[in-house]
């Protein structure tokens, strides 16, 4: 089954999404999910995770309505406030929602340091106890303290968006590509193939531009950690879906069969229990 790991749903609101500036006007728009049927069925994509946008549990109430709407939605990445006292029980409201399967904290806003929070950590004990997986949202500037983090919880699943958003915009490959080999080294982290055309220039991206970075997860976490995300709509302000998935399944071309189904959902439908 191909599976695309990583996309989002939303009712646009300006203040809500205020994250989309003018250079992303062009998603200033609601998408839901017959927008992303459209995508999916072209791309010959079979079921998707859905990822949250919001820091609020409507958020996660919102996206699970959707899943239990719309049975191509595999699983879903919600939020929920993981350095809150009674996380326990915010958790335990969610025990009977079979499609949650991960949450997510925007940590790519919050200062240095946040992952090293115990009230933070906490919550990650929390959600390894309930059998969640966490997503892991940074920039590449906080790799050194995501493997901190993730040295702290070595039983709990992880998965790492975006290849950690790399500076692909002025092709700038290290330190993130020291670090990212770093984290592969755990083997409790897998990452997804997503989120790189909006790190470079939305207008004049290449694919040549993007292959050391490609190549660099695909040695580090091998084709079994790795999965495909399209991050649509997101991606639509620098890439059609359908072009960063052509693009994706051409790069992974010279793999095996097994490998190449790895990355396109058998690592997704392992790592979040499709």
């Amino acid at each position: 089954m191909a599976i695309d790991s990583h996309h989002h749903f939303w009712n646009y609101d300006p203040v809500e999404f205020d994250w989309i500036d003018d250079s992303m006007r062009t998603i200033r728009r609601s998408f839901l999910p017959n927008d992303l049927q459209a995508e999916i069925s072209q791309a010959g994509i079979d079921g998707v995770i859905s990822v949250q946008a919001r820091q609020i549990l409507e958020e996660t109430d919102f996206l699970l309505e959707q899943a239990k709407a719309n049975d191509f939605i595999k699983g879903v990445v919600g939020w929920v406030p993981l350095a809150d006292a009674n996380i326990t029980e915010v958790l335990d409201r969610y025990k009977s929602a079979d499609k949650l399967k991960a949450v997510r904290h925007v940590v790519q806003g919050e200062p240095d340091g946040f992952l090293d929070g115990e009230a933070f950590n906490r919550g990650i004990q929390a959600l390894q106890a309930q059998g969640l997986v966490y997503d892991v949202l940074i920039f590449e500037r906080q790799l050194e303290e995501a493997i901190r983090f993730i040295d702290r919880h070595p039983n709990q699943v992880f998965v790492l968006d975006h290849i950690a958003k790399p500076q692909i915009k002025i092709d700038q490959l290290d330190p993130w590509q020291t670090n990212i080999r770093e984290l592969a080294k755990r083997e409790n982290v897998s990452c997804k193939l997503s989120g790189m055309v909006t790190e470079a220039d939305f207008e004049n991206w290449t694919e040549q531009q993007l292959r050391p970075y490609l190549d660099t997860v695909l040695a580090a976490f091998g084709p079994d950690r790795l999965m495909f995300g399209s991050d649509w709509p997101v991606c639509l302000v620098a890439s059609a879906y359908k072009r960063w998935h052509d693009l994706i399944c051409e790069y992974i071309q010279p793999l095996s069969s097994d490998e190449q189904a790895a990355i396109m959902g058998d690592t997704a439908i392992r790592a979040y229990k499709l």
